[in-house]
Formats: structure tokens, C-alpha cells, sequence
């Protein structure tokens, strides 16, 4: 869940930001739009790993599921959020898949 305190926002942002603009310079250097994508796949899967590291040592099974959780939270909660209102306003500006209304008909009898 992203939404922690405020003050808690304040003492990590100004580093993200930072972060987010050295990911998008490093991305443009690629010469694609697409390129972001792995530098943001390290840089999530390093910080990660750092911070087990810094705060545990190693690595043990519950920190692994416990990450897991995360990212997949943080994957979920993405899609919800911004993912999905994109998607509906596409679908009304280019129309739905017909098949959707059908087989949503089907599943309601």
C-alpha cells in the first residue's frame, strides 16, 4: 500500500525524484520510448535487494515472499489506479470488443 504519512512522503521524495530523473536521462540515451523499462525494472529489483541487505544480512524466505507481496501489490494496486480508468476511457473513444457484451450477457443468465 503507497499510502503512508505524509511526513514519512517528505523524507523520501526529493531522493526519488532525483532517482526518476537520472532513470529517464539514462532512457533517452537508448534513443526508444520503451527503454525506461528495464533501467526501472533494475533500479526497483536493486533497491529491493539493498534494502534486505542493509536491514537483514541475507536473505530468508519470509523476506522473499514478503517482497513478492509487494511488488505484486504494487503491480495491482498500479493497474487499478491508472491502468484501468486509461483503458475505459479507450474503450469509449475507440468502442469495446463486441464479444465482451456477449459473453458478459452469457455469464448473467
Amino acid at each position: 500500500m503507497p499510502y503512508i504519512a505524509q511526513k514519512n512522503r517528505e523524507k523520501l521524495d526529493a531522493g526519488i525524484n532525483r532517482l526518476a530523473a537520472r532513470i529517464v536521462a539514462q532512457a533517452r540515451g537508448y534513443g526508444y520510448d520503451g527503454a525506461f523499462a528495464g533501467l526501472l525494472n533494475y533500479t526497483c529489483t536493486r533497491l529491493a535487494m539493498s534494502v534486505v541487505k542493509q536491514q537483514f544480512g541475507k536473505m530468508r524466505y519470509w523476506i522473499l515472499a514478503l517482497i513478492s507481496g509487494t511488488f505484486k501489490n504494487i503491480a495491482d494496486e498500479f493497474y487499478r489506479r491508472i491502468a484501468v480508468p486509461y483503458e475505459d476511457v479507450q474503450s469509449k473513444k475507440s468502442g469495446d470488443v463486441d464479444l465482451y457484451a456477449q459473453i458478459e450477457e452469457e455469464i448473467g443468465k
